[in-house]
């Protein structure tokens, strides 16, 4: 295993955080916009008169369309380049929605929606493969960092901004007002976007391999399982954590509220751990087995021990904690797994598969609960972290392998 230390910091550290900081806005509306639709179901079921599914489809195409959209872009990232995505991507997520601020119909926000999706794909692969361009390498665990922190955020923060505005307008205002903060993350990319530097190309130095087969070699194959059984795990937590302290242990609803609170909360200020110890050591797949594993035994132990009080909150607030620490090394671990010139097909194609386990995981979990069977909740939850954990150790052993035995890739 590789222990030698990280490399010097030579570049300037306050050109890497103002490309941070631009890359991070986008993607703190990436995530914001994901969550700016479902505070306002309430009131359109009322004004269209449409049920809860059919409120619902709006946020399952915008998640869908994300997800397929992801590594098609991708590969336009890498053959032409992440800046116009990235610009063009963030300026169609936030005109589609400002522009259900005028829909005369559910119908047309739901096509407003399909179109929020397209730009939303963008922003991973776009995101990813300027990081590895343009920040110095001896930042690039923190830069990844901050850039999960501010999505996070926006998820984080969407819910209470769109209530607050709906205390002083309608609906249709809050919209306008959130659509169009978008315009002025476009303009300030615009302006700075001499700092953005795309991805390395790769070097024509032997036999090629097309993009579509880089996609299905072994280590990202594993590096896509990865993220979609940890993606699974930690939907069926957050999406059913409430349910099953009420039905377990009777825990009252403001605790098992606070529950999930304090692991959202420990995942959110984790991932700046995470990026503080990539930085300063390679060590990085022992660092995710052991926080992993102590997560797994947290998750598990609010299953199986009665805790009193406030104690749960403390135990998922770790467990939470160490989940997100372990976030910033599995992308710089994925990041390396990429052939120079590849990362926007890469993350593309790998990063849709948290979209795809988080949409995948309730409806079973739900009907286990249903069976009158929630003490196997997060046994379950348990299981899927222990085996994205050896899909990671897998993937990781796979691409040190071909990296020691390198040869050219090409971009399609």
């Amino acid at each position: 295993m590789d222990t030698a230390a990280p490399p010097a910091e030579t570049a300037p550290p306050h050109k890497d955080w103002a490309i941070v900081g631009l890359i991070g806005m986008g993607h703190y509306l990436s995530h914001f916009y994901m969550l700016t639709l479902p505070p306002l179901f309430l009131v359109w079921r009322e004004e269209f008169d449409v049920s809860f599914g059919t409120l619902g489809l709006s946020i399952a195409l915008m998640s869908t369309v994300t997800a397929l959209g992801q590594t098609p872009v991708g590969f336009m990232v890498d053959k032409y380049g992440a800046r116009p995505f990235l610009v063009g991507g963030t300026l169609l997520m936030a005109l589609s929605i400002a522009g259900m601020a005028f829909a005369p119909s559910y119908w047309v926000i739901l096509a407003l929606a399909v179109l929020s999706g397209i730009g939303n794909s963008v922003i991973h692969p776009a995101d990813y493969a300027i990081l590895a361009g343009s920040v110095d390498k001896s930042r690039m665990g923190r830069a990844f960092s901050l850039h999960t922190f501010t999505g996070n955020l926006g998820f984080a923060t969407a819910p209470p901004v769109i209530a607050m505005l709906l205390l002083v307008m309608d609906w249709r205002g809050a919209l306008l007002v959130v659509g169009l903060l978008g315009v002025p993350v476009v303009a300030a990319i615009l302006w700075k976007s001499r700092i953005l530097t795309d991805q390395p190309k790769a070097r024509d130095t032997g036999p090629a391999i097309s993009g579509r087969d880089l996609l299905l070699t072994r280590p990202i194959l594993l590096f896509f399982a990865f993220f979609l059984l940890s993606a699974m795990a930690g939907s069926g937590f957050t999406a059913f954590i409430i349910t099953v302290m009420g039905e377990l242990w009777d825990t009252p609803l403001a605790i098992a509220s606070m529950i999930l609170t304090g692991y959202m909360t420990g995942a959110t200020g984790g991932t700046l751990i995470g990026g503080w110890f990539v930085d300063r050591s390679t060590r990085h797949m022992p660092f995710v087995i052991g926080l992993t594993l102590g997560a797994m035994v947290l998750i598990l132990s609010l299953s199986t021990v009665p805790m009193p009080g406030w104690l749960p909150v403390g135990v998922a607030l770790v467990a939470g904690l160490m989940m997100g620490s372990s976030r910033t090394p599995r992308d710089v671990m994925l990041r390396n797994a990429a052939p120079p010139g590849q990362v926007g097909k890469v993350f593309g194609f790998v990063s849709s598969g948290l979209p795809l386990g988080s949409a995948v995981m309730p409806v079973p979990m739900g009907l286990l609960l249903d069976a009158g069977y929630p003490h196997l909740l997060l046994p379950v939850v348990v299981v899927l972290l222990g085996l994205s954990l050896f899909c990671a150790g897998l993937g990781n052993g796979a691409a040190r392998a071909r990296a020691a035995a390198p040869r050219a890739v090409a971009a399609e």
